[in-house]
């Protein structure tokens, strides 16, 4: 049960940003920038730094939502991997040194040491996915811990995740007057 009252058909962050629309524009619009607008890092790669801070702060809805967004763009056993064994994922050098980078932002932002950083740069991350990968994990922290902190209602429905992974996929993170519709 939520600890304020939102609207029940909205759970997860859904509801919280309906409830402050003012507060939710900006949110939506940097998230949408980070994870839709112009990047060397894939949208499905993004989704895993969103999915990887998800699963480490232990946020269900969060890390289910990005996984299923993941999904959209990437075989599924991509971001289970990510979740579960990132030695074993099946993604590149490069993804890899950066998704460390984000679970320890995800714990701790100091926990990003030097040594983290060059080898990112030795398997060929820029500066901007450097930061890029710092500010989603960031971002998605923050989310964590907004839809924990007040409870949100989190659905255990797999096929709930799997219309949300099309909407954030189709519609991207902007607010639209349809965009809950096949929810």
């Amino acid at each position: 049960m939520p600890y304020i009252s939102l609207k029940e058909n909205l759970p997860g962050i859904t509801g919280l940003l309906e409830y402050r629309l003012d507060t939710a524009l900006p949110i939506r619009q940097l998230t949408h920038i980070l994870l839709r607008g112009e990047s060397t890092l894939t949208e499905g790669e993004r989704e895993l730094i969103a999915t990887i801070v998800s699963n480490g702060n232990e946020c269900q809805f969060c890390t289910a939502a990005h996984t299923a967004a993941a999904n959209q763009y990437l075989d599924p056993v991509v971001a289970e991997k990510v979740k579960t064994n990132l030695d074993a994922a099946p993604v590149s050098e490069k993804m890899k040194a950066l998704l460390v980078i984000a679970r320890a932002v995800g714990r701790n932002g100091r926990l990003v040491t030097p040594e983290l950083v060059e080898k990112a740069r030795a398997e060929g991350a820029t500066d901007r996915e450097l930061h890029d990968t710092v500010l989603i994990a960031a971002l998605f922290s923050l989310y964590n811990r907004y839809v924990d902190g007040l409870a949100s209602v989190t659905p255990t429905d797999p096929a709930f995740y799997d219309r949300l992974g099309h909407i954030l996929k189709d519609k991207g993170y902007l607010p639209s007057e349809d965009r809950y519709a096949t929810l």
